[in-house]
């Protein structure tokens, strides 16, 4: 009786918390808050993670830490996303950890290059600023951004306040940044008493509306002499700015990176990816432009994009591709008839109305995954079995050696392999009720949503020991590291002094061959671990989108 009440609680304990976090993405989320935002930070983001909505008094209480320090945590995790708080009847005020928001810092240095791919430095450096800071004024992100830009061009060269904003427009128009939630105005002119905490709210309308702003100027170079760059001395410019009180044009309204849209972007990449690799590059071009008209109308949770029109779809094909609209026509058509339904025919009207099905294209790319995975963990003779048993959807165990034609003893030994690491599952089905072994059909098959599952877990746990590894690197190394750099800082201040070669050399110097040659070996080892990281995380990536995909089907 008393187990049996012990379950019933763990049962209702297990109702009470929002979703269950694994060991590996717990560790991984505490890596990764330690890495960009220290111990206290993570200690308080971790105990969240664990615990679920908690108040504040509590979390003091919990993780023995300062009430100021707890606080400031709360106020940088919610600023960054990763904390979100709501006000219950009785006007306490709970925090709750956002940990998928967490796992996103893995692909911050991935979003920061795709915005230098698709819009060039000023992009880059507005979603590096973004992301560094969480939410940001467009005023403040464009001065920043041309700062940083004027200190990295020759001397005479400026960058203007209007291209930066141009830029930043561009992003917006693109839906790559978004406004954040504000206060609305009703609550802000409330005579009564404030609520314990602000609600934010935002009109999806609004959400990429950028303010008019009349940015005039150039970006500043920090200068160590005391003249800047107008000629004025130093004495005169705290006069200066006390005297000209302005108001920031768009206070209270804040940016922040739209991570969903660039999750849509990598997605689409990687149908395009997959269709050139299937097919040809014309092929490919062709889904591109479908997806690249369909982006800004298409939610990314979306199982379809929106129908186009052949006619649609020819006048938007980029410059380079000069083919005619009855090859055109062949391709669709060849793309809606090919097995893996990447492309489908909804209609006839415009020449044919075509949409791509953005669910079955992730899941013939988690599919692929899996099937690498199984090649590269077992063989090529597991993952004939494992394509075989994909396709076949039910197989018995001489149904698999015959299709496979495979020996019975290896084909037994390879399915328990892989039933054993959870890639394939079994499933009885009984003849007669006493469920008699001798009367029962095995039968393997593939659950997909399983074993994607299991193998995001398990790249959870890669890419945790993958930082930690790092980590160790750089902490066993970090005297050669600081006097590397010391080195570098002189022969940089010296070079800016017209030092001469061999005073330039003496310095180098400083640092032994082995010395040297230890760093080198520091680099590359962290070269591979960084490169290791983004290669687990684009699996994660198509991973996740599948399962989400999936979960949110109907």
């Amino acid at each position: 009786m008393k187990r049996k009440l012990y379950y019933i609680f763990l049962f209702f304990l297990a109702l009470r918390l929002p979703r269950t976090m694994t060991q590996a993405e717990i560790k991984l989320c505490s890596l990764l808050l330690q890495e960009h935002f220290g111990e206290i930070v993570e200690k308080i983001g971790v105990h969240l993670i664990r615990t679920g909505s908690q108040p504040l008094r509590v979390i003091v209480h919990d993780t023995g830490t300062s009430p100021d320090q707890v606080k400031k945590a709360l106020c940088v995790l919610i600023q960054h996303n990763l904390v979100i708080y709501q006000v219950h009847k009785r006007g306490v005020v709970e925090y709750e950890a956002q940990c998928s928001h967490m796992l996103r810092m893995l692909r911050y240095p991935r979003y920061i290059y795709t915005t230098k791919t698709l819009y060039s430095d000023t992009g880059e450096l507005i979603v590096e600023e973004l992301l560094l800071n969480g939410k940001m004024t467009m005023s403040a992100v464009v001065k920043k951004v041309a700062d940083r830009l004027t200190e990295t061009m020759e001397d005479g060269k400026t960058m203007d306040y209007a291209e930066v904003s141009n830029t930043f427009v561009r992003l917006a128009d693109t839906h790559f940044v978004q406004r954040c939630p504000v206060v609305p105005a009703t609550e802000d002119s409330d005579s009564g008493p404030p609520p314990p905490a602000p609600t934010l709210v935002i009109n999806e309308k609004d959400m990429y509306v950028v303010p008019k702003l009349n940015l005039i100027g150039k970006g500043k170079r920090r200068r160590s002499s005391d003249e800047d760059a107008a000629g004025e001395p130093k004495a005169k410019r705290p006069k200066q700015s006390t005297d000209n009180k302005e108001p920031i044009p768009d206070d209270g309204i804040y940016w922040q990176a739209n991570l969903d849209r660039f999750h849509q972007h990598f997605r689409d990449q990687a149908i395009v990816s997959a269709v050139a690799n299937r097919m040809d590059q014309t092929s490919s071009e062709i889904v591109r432009t479908m997806l690249r008209m369909s982006e800004i109308t298409t939610p990314s949770s979306a199982p379809f994009t929106q129908p186009l029109s052949s006619n649609e779809i020819f006048r938007s094909l980029p410059v380079g591709y000069n083919i005619s609209k009855q090859v055109l026509d062949q391709y669709l058509t060849l793309l809606a008839d090919d097995p893996l339904e990447f492309v489908g025919k909804s209609g006839d009207s415009g020449g044919g109305m075509y949409v791509i099905n953005l669910h079955k294209a992730l899941a013939s790319l988690a599919t692929a995954t899996l099937e690498s995975v199984v090649q590269e963990r077992f063989g090529s003779r597991c993952a004939r079995i494992f394509r075989l048993v994909l396709q076949k959807k039910h197989l018995e165990q001489k149904q698999v050696e015959d299709f496979a034609m495979i020996p019975a003893k290896e084909a037994k030994d390879m399915l328990y392999k892989m039933l054993s690491e959870n890639f394939i599952s079994l499933q009885e089905i009984p003849k007669t009720p006493d469920h008699a072994p001798s009367r029962t059909f095995y039968l393997y098959t593939v659950n997909v949503l399983s074993a994607a599952r299991m193998l995001l877990h398990r790249c959870y746990k890669s890419i945790a020991n993958l930082i930690e590894r790092r980590q160790f690197e750089t902490k066993e190394n970090k005297r050669l590291l600081e006097k590397s750099q010391r080195v570098e800082a002189i022969i940089a201040s010296m070079q800016a002094t017209g030092a001469e070669a061999a005073q330039l050399q003496e310095i180098e110097e400083m640092i032994t061959a082995p010395e040297r040659q230890q760093l080198e070996t520091l680099k590359r080892n962290v070269n591979k671990l960084d490169a290791s990281e983004i290669q687990v995380d684009e699996t994660i990536f198509l991973l996740e989108s599948y399962i989400e995909s999936t979960m949110k089907r109907p």
